[in-house]
């Protein structure tokens, strides 16, 4: 009852909105990170390698130190926002605890995998492209997942609030 006289189930659905507004917005940058990626390089070891060696075919330079400093630069701490918020707002679902420390440490690794495969490919091996590869498609997929497990946690409470709410006299 104190949840109804206080107001507090106004802004557990308030809340729960913006969140879902949130998700909405990680869903584009998930989108637009995958549409990125294939258009810079795509699923091939060749087309990542050509990427950050450079190509006499298509005319383009090595990706240069300065460069791929800027973009780790960036990338480090957006994403570890990004992961963190995610993997906090995961952590508020009836998940298993295993699941969710799983999850939570897949993301993390393919997040920083994701960064240093680039580097890998440019300074140490061409063959780290099939990690880069490898890297970008666990991160895509625990990306989703997390989205997806978020949002479907919210809408089913949401739906249960909606639903106690109506049965109260």
């Amino acid at each position: 009852m104190r949840f109804f006289v206080t107001g507090e189930h106004n802004r557990q659905l308030l809340l729960n909105a913006l969140i879902l507004m949130f998700l909405g917005y990680v869903l584009l940058l998930w989108i637009s990170n995958g549409m990125l990626f294939f258009h810079k390089m795509g699923l091939t070891a060749e087309a990542v390698t050509s990427y950050y060696l450079g190509s006499e075919q298509e005319f383009t330079q090595p990706k240069s130190y300065q460069s791929m400093l800027e973009v780790t630069h960036y990338h480090v701490f957006s994403m570890g926002l990004l992961v963190l918020t995610l993997t906090h707002l995961m952590l508020m679902t009836d998940l298993p605890v295993r699941l969710k420390i799983t999850l939570s440490s897949l993301i993390y690794l393919s997040a920083i995998a994701d960064e240093l495969g680039g580097w890998f490919v440019r300074y140490l091996h061409p063959n780290f492209a099939y990690f880069k590869i490898t890297a970008f498609i666990v991160l895509e997929a625990s990306l989703a997942a997390l989205i997806i497990i978020v949002t479907v946690s919210l809408l089913q409470a949401r739906r249960l609030a909606l639903k106690a709410s109506k049965n109260k006299p």
